[in-house]
Parts: structure tokens; C-alpha cells; sequence
């Protein structure tokens, strides 16, 4: 049996191949488009979402014909369509995008956000759907009337593709991905209806949850009818492609962003140390959870030494010309061009340099950019260590970034635990497609974990006072940061 994984991301949608054992024998990818508009709003075209999992997926399909398929998406990026036709009432409106931060701050001034957090295991923020499908329904009245007469469907990615994919069409989502909107209730899994009253989004919008794991429907996907057997979030994939499924395993998925889960079992954790409480996925009979921190802004930072001061030619040259640069005159840079994430939680943050002097220059920018994507992820983990009340022993990572030697070896160093590169990069869609593998055969969750190969390991290189030195430097700087975009003040 050949299973076909579709891992839906931000900058491209990639397809792979496993076979019933569980052995990757094909991938391919098609790229997508995101269109910037001012400083907050951030969007995809839809069909070209869904021509690009065509593209992705028919040279695969036609080598290995396959019958059972796993999705993952974006997590939080969704939109609005005509429940008729399904044609898009909004663009895809991206999980990076700002135009719900209004809202989250009238509902934070309101005292509602305890109520969020308790529901939801999240805080009010932009990151998640909600906040931006209720900014839409209040700025578009058309839109809103359409929402409520039930004219019209809301989704998050994994949601539109499998209406536009199935027929007759399926309107649903998985715990996993319900979990990002703001709107799902993790304790009764199960749509809030005094959220829902609260961002003001009619019932009528929404998908049906069904269980990450188990034949869901059938879609089409180049030609080819596939039984759906597995739904996932992208991030919550990674996980499970991580092997990271027993409690206290921990992961970093590098891409635009960088996205860190530590699985706490079958009880959600509450997190005092500003992450969120997420649900990992639903297998028949249990429901896992995780503890989640997302760093918004990862490989785009790179790509944006790349694209816009240009200090380097390709994403591939940075691990070098960092490991040239002088260490006394790399400054200190906080990598806040999408805002600062978990565990700060500052929406209109935006990218810190500190220390710049007449010796910096391309190598050193490169450097201290790099060092300060390293101490993001380390700002997670040690709020993880803290919330999960561990030493987590090993940091599994995966990603296009993981390739980069200088970033790896400085997370090891900062944090002081081994870092284990995944053999397979793609770690999400080898997660969804293992998910699938498990729902469609029957294989072992043991199996499944015990498969999972490394291709580097980063042991830590330094001390544990220079360790603490350079927490101490990255600390002083944040909180300068965090002064500068104090949520009191004008600053943008």
C-alpha cells in the first residue's frame, strides 16, 4: 500500500510517499505566493492553494498510485466561501497576519481573556483565527448577512481543501486544528458556543471535528480518488513525525517561523510561563495534548537578510559567514519582524538590533541574527522546562533552518541539551502520513516512534557560566525591546 502525505505550509505545499512500512519513497513540492499588504494584513490566493497540491501531488500519484492520503495545513490561516459554489469570500488570511489585534485588545480590555484561556488553552491574540474572521464579519456587513442566513462556509485550510476536493462536499476539521481558532472548547472538544458569542461568528460557519486518525471521506487529487484517513495541523504533524509521542518529548519545526511542542500526555498542561495548551491529535479512544510556543519569525529572517539589506546572496551562505564573524562586534539582534510570540506575547513588537559599532558588519548582522533565532527558541524551552516542571533531555528539530550548522550548535550551546536533526527534513509530512499509516493498517504507535532516524546531533560546547553570560545579555536586551513597544505607548 502507498500512502500519500499532503503537508500544506505557508511558502509552498509539499507532497510525499510512504509505503505500508513506513519508508519515505518520494517527495515533491510546489511553491505558493504571499501577498504583503501594509504592515499588518498578510494573504494567499486560495486556488492557487489548491492548484499547488495538485501540482505537488500528480507526479507522485502517477509513480505511486496510492489509495489512502493524510492532510496537515497551516494551522491557523483560513478563510470564508460560498457554501454553494465555493468561491472564496476573503483571501486566505494567514496565520502571520495583524488585522485582529484590534479586537484582541477591546476583548483583553473587556476581562474576557481569562475566559479564552481557560477554554481554549490560548491567549487573545491575532495568531489565531478568530480575532481576524471577526474583524472581517464586522468590516464587510454583506459578508456578515451571508454568515448568518448560513450562506456561507468558514474553515481553516484543511477545511476548504477537502469541500473543494470531495464530493458531495465534506465540511470538516480535526481537535488539532480547531484547537488554533480560539473558538473550540480542548476540555469538551467541542465548538463554544459562549465563545462564539463572544468574537460574535455565527454557529452556521463552522466545519464538523472528527478525530485526527480514522477514514474521514474521500477526495480527488490529480485525478485520483484517495481515502482520507488522517487530519492534523501542521505543527502538531511535525510531533508525531518527531516521534514525539510519549509525554516530555519535546520539538522545533523551522521554517518561516519556528514552532516548539513538548507533548504532556492525555491531561492538558496550563501554562504559567506564556505558552499555550494546545491539543496534539485525537486517536480513537484519547485525546493527546501539548504545550505550545511559537517564534513567528525564523527562516523569514533570513530570507530577509537575503531579499532586503541583501548582506547575503543565498539562505545557504549564512552558517559560514556567521562562523567568520567577530564575536566582539556581532550585535545583538531580536528577530521581531512578524512581532514577538511566545513566551512575550508582544503583537506590535518589531525587530531589535542592539550593540551595533563600526567593526559590525555583513558576517557580524548574519551572526547576531542567527544567535538571536537561537535564543528565541531558547526562550520557549526554558518556559516549557519551567511550566513542565523537567529537564527535557533532547530537542528534536526539523525544517529547511536545521541544514544550518552555526544556528544548531548555538542552540545546543544556549540551552544545554542536544540537539537531534531529523534524517527526514520534512518531519510534518512524514507526521501526517504516518498518521495515516496508523489509522489505515493498523501499525503501532511504538513502531511508528521507534523509526525515527537523526542525521546530526549538536552536543553543547560551552560552559554553563558563559551559558548563563549570554542569557543574561539577551535578557537585558528584551527587556529594552519590550520598553520601547510597552503596550501603553504610541510606538508601532
Amino acid at each position: 500500500m502507498y500512502i500519500l502525505a499532503i503537508d500544506q505550509g505557508t511558502s509552498q505545499t509539499k507532497a510525499l510517499i510512504i509505503d505500508s512500512d513506513g519508508n519515505v519513497l518520494a517527495t515533491h513540492s510546489a511553491a505558493l505566493h504571499t501577498r504583503i499588504i501594509g504592515d499588518s494584513q498578510i494573504e494567499q490566493d486560495p486556488h492557487e492553494i489548491l492548484a499547488s497540491i495538485h501540482a505537488a501531488c500528480a507526479p507522485l500519484l502517477e509513480r505511486y498510485p496510492a489509495a489512502v492520503v493524510g492532510l496537515d495545513n497551516q494551522g491557523e490561516s483560513f478563510l470564508v466561501w460560498d457554501r454553494l459554489d465555493g468561491r472564496p469570500a476573503t483571501p486566505a488570511i494567514s496565520w502571520q497576519d495583524k488585522r485582529g489585534a484590534a479586537i484582541c485588545a477591546e476583548l483583553e480590555a473587556g476581562g474576557h481573556g481569562q475566559l479564552v484561556r481557560e477554554k481554549t488553552g490560548l491567549l487573545l491574540d491575532s495568531y489565531f483565527s478568530a480575532p481576524k474572521l471577526a474583524h472581517e464579519l464586522r468590516a464587510n456587513p454583506e459578508l456578515r448577512r451571508k454568515a448568518a442566513a448560513g450562506q456561507l462556509c468558514f474553515g481553516t485550510l484543511d477545511s476548504w481543501i477537502i469541500w473543494m476536493l470531495s464530493e458531495p462536499h465534506a465540511h470538516l476539521t480535526d481537535p488539532s486544528t480547531a484547537a488554533r481558532t480560539l473558538l473550540f472548547n480542548i476540555h469538551q472538544l467541542q465548538w463554544d458556543a459562549q465563545l462564539l458569542a463572544l468574537f460574535d461568528i455565527p454557529p452556521a460557519l463552522l466545519p464538523t471535528v472528527v478525530p485526527s486518525a480514522g477514514m474521514a471521506t474521500e477526495i480527488t487529487v490529480a485525478g485520483h480518488r484517495l481515502a482520507l484517513h488522517a487530519m492534523l495541523c501542521d505543527q502538531t504533524a511535525a510531533l508525531f513525525g518527531q516521534g514525539c509521542i510519549g509525554p516530555g518529548e519535546a520539538k522545533c519545526s523551522f521554517g518561516t517561523g519556528a514552532f516548539l511542542l513538548l507533548n504532556t500526555g492525555q491531561q492538558p498542561s496550563r501554562s504559567t510561563h506564556g505558552l499555550l495548551s494546545t491539543i496534539a491529535w485525537q486517536l480513537p479512544g484519547a485525546t493527546h495534548y501539548a504545550l505550545d510556543g511559537g517564534i513567528f519569525t525564523a527562516g523569514a529572517a533570513v530570507e530577509w537578510l537575503r531579499d532586503r539589506p541583501e548582506v547575503i546572496a543565498s539562505s545557504a551562505e549564512s552558517s559560514g559567514l556567521a562562523e567568520q564573524a567577530d564575536p566582539a562586534t556581532t550585535p545583538i539582534c531580536i528577530p521581531a519582524l512578524s512581532g514577538l510570540a511566545a513566551p512575550y506575547w508582544r503583537a506590535n513588537a518589531r525587530g531589535s538590533i542592539f550593540g551595533l559599532s563600526r567593526g559590525s558588519g555583513r558576517a557580524e548582522l548574519v551572526r547576531g541574527t542567527l544567535e538571536g533565532l537561537a535564543m528565541r527558541v531558547g526562550d520557549v524551552l526554558l518556559a516549557m522546562q519551567a511550566d513542565a516542571e523537567l529537564t527535557i533531555p533532547y530537542l528534536r528539530v526539523d525544517g529547511g533552518p536545521a541544514r544550518n550548522r552555526f544556528l544548531m550548535q548555538t542552540i545546543a550551546d544556549d540551552l544545554g541539551v542536544e540537539v537531534q536533526v531529523a534524517a527526514e527534513v520534512e518531519s510534518t509530512a512524514l507526521g501526517i502520513a504516518q498518521m495515516a499509516r496508523y489509522s489505515a493498517t493498523g501499525a503501532h504507535l511504538a513502531e511508528i516512534a521507534g523509526g525515527w532516524r537523526g542525521s546530526a546531533i549538536y552536543e553543547p560546547q560551552i560552559g554553563a557560566d558563559e551559558r548563563r553570560a549570554r542569557r543574561a545579555r539577551w535578557e537585558r536586551a528584551i527587556a529594552a525591546a519590550l520598553a520601547f513597544y510597552d503596550r501603553g505607548s504610541n510606538q508601532q
